[in-house]
């Protein structure tokens, strides 16, 4: 994995991790009973993780 391909993961966990939060704060869950919205660490690991794969995908591979 080079550098810039690092960097970007990290930069698209971050942003994920900051828009799980941010969906917890405004959309959350009210009854309690959804597994990933009724935490805010839930929702930003899983935030966290789905910016680092969307991220991940567009990123190019080096070459042999």
């Amino acid at each position: 994995m080079t550098k810039k391909a690092m960097v970007l993961t990290v930069a698209g966990i971050a942003i994920g991790a900051l828009a799980g939060y941010i969906y917890y704060l405004e959309i959350g869950c009210l009854s309690g009973s959804c597994a990933i919205t009724s935490d805010p660490l839930n929702s930003s690991l899983y935030g966290g993780f789905m910016g680092g794969l969307l991220v991940n995908t567009f990123t190019k591979s080096p070459k042999k």
